[in-house]
């Protein structure tokens, strides 16, 4: 399928590695140029990669918390490019996974927030004003299931993916020019996750269901891409249908058909 985004400008937060990376794999392979924002420096080595594979790429340095910095990468972007076409939000982290929440610090508390919500309310706030120029303006965030349920230990994370999905609605109704929509998906075999769960050498072996990131990350470059344009203002779970599934038992119905 044509996704329609050769030539289209992408911006992807935290692409220099996990779902980040793999969304600047897709987008590329896709023919959209793509510019990389993460405050890793190792990004700078996925653009080059992007780069001797023909694709046209950016790295800009920046950390998704602090204002300034996005402010200054939008610039240096819309410089480089002249125009922005979609924006990913794929910077996060999990923060003190398998922590009670009375446990949590406030530290730890606030850098959450800071990344996984302060990091995407940010890059709208100063991408939309070049995005309603782009007649195919997107913005994808990335949520997590846990944005829909409650993991134990997960408090935190809990509450700043829930603030994604609630962020993606309420940008989708104040800018209705530009489309806004959130994957939630559920484990994606990333660093952050393999560190979470204690699995180092990946989850081969392992009862849990977990996808790769370059499965998401096809995802979001369909919901990025004008071929998605009826989806607006909502949440695409990907978690191989577990939240539609009931947390209790099998009920044991009665089949004898005798009144």
């Amino acid at each position: 399928m044509d996704l329609q985004l050769r030539d289209r400008v992408a911006l992807i937060t935290g692409g220099a590695s996990g779902i980040g990376r793999a969304c600047a794999d897709a987008l590329a392979e896709e023919g959209a140029k793509t510019a990389l924002l993460d405050r890793d420096p190792a990004g700078e080595e996925v653009a080059a990669l992007l780069r001797d594979r023909g694709h046209d790429a950016l790295f800009v340095r920046a950390d998704v918390t602090v204002e300034a910095d996005v402010r200054t990468a939008v610039a240096a972007v819309l410089h480089r490019f002249g125009r922005l076409d979609t924006v990913l939000g794929c910077a996060g982290i999990s923060g003190p996974a398998g922590t009670p929440a009375a446990e949590v610090s406030v530290a730890d508390w606030d850098q959450v927030m800071a990344v996984n919500v302060r990091g995407n309310f940010l890059l709208a706030k100063h991408t939309v004003p070049a995005l309603r120029s782009s007649p195919v303006a997107t913005i994808v965030l990335i949520a997590s299931d846990a944005a829909l349920v409650a993991f134990e230990g997960m408090s935190a994370y809990n509450t700043s993916k829930g603030a994604v999905l609630m962020l993606t609605r309420s940008l989708s109704v104040d800018h209705p020019e530009v489309r806004v929509n959130c994957l939630c998906p559920g484990v994606v075999d990333t660093p952050m996750s393999r560190a979470d769960l204690g699995r180092p050498d990946g989850f081969a072996g392992s009862d849990l269901p977990v996808m790769q990131p370059a499965d998401l990350a096809r995802h979001a470059a369909f919901l990025a891409s004008p071929v998605s344009s009826p989806i607006n203002g909502t949440s695409v779970v990907s978690d191989f249908g577990y939240l539609a599934r009931p947390a209790v038992p099998p009920y044991e119905f009665a089949t004898d058909p005798t009144p």
